[in-house]
């Protein structure tokens, strides 16, 4: 009989690779969500840094007083600007990004 390895016949290597893989299968299927779950927050996150990408690049902006958060498409623009052009330019700069399916322009004036 062919030995594999020290004291393991095939069937006990095939058998041992068998559950190692079921093994690896179940831990990264708990430790994922969804698998669309997962592109829909890396694309939130795209989204997100693509806004502040677009705010920056409006100098009128003080783009560090404004947050933004996006779920699902949906950008929310918080915080305060100095006039209601700068609100109006900051939705503008939002509605730029690619994947922005709307904008809730909650941004307040000093």
């Amino acid at each position: 009989m062919t030995r594999f390895g020290k004291g393991k016949t095939p069937a006990a290597v095939g058998a041992s690779a068998l559950l190692a893989a079921l093994v690896l299968c179940g831990i990264a299927g708990c430790a994922t969500d969804h698998p669309t779950v997962a592109v829909q927050r890396t694309g939130d996150a795209g989204i997100t840094a693509g806004v502040k990408a677009a705010l920056l690049g409006d100098a009128s902006l003080k783009a560090n007083e404004i947050d933004v958060d996006t779920d699902q498409g949906v950008v929310r623009l918080s915080g305060f600007v100095s006039s209601a052009d700068d609100v109006a330019a900051a939705a503008a700069a939002a509605r730029t990004v690619r994947g922005v399916r709307s904008v809730r322009n909650e941004l307040r004036l000093k």
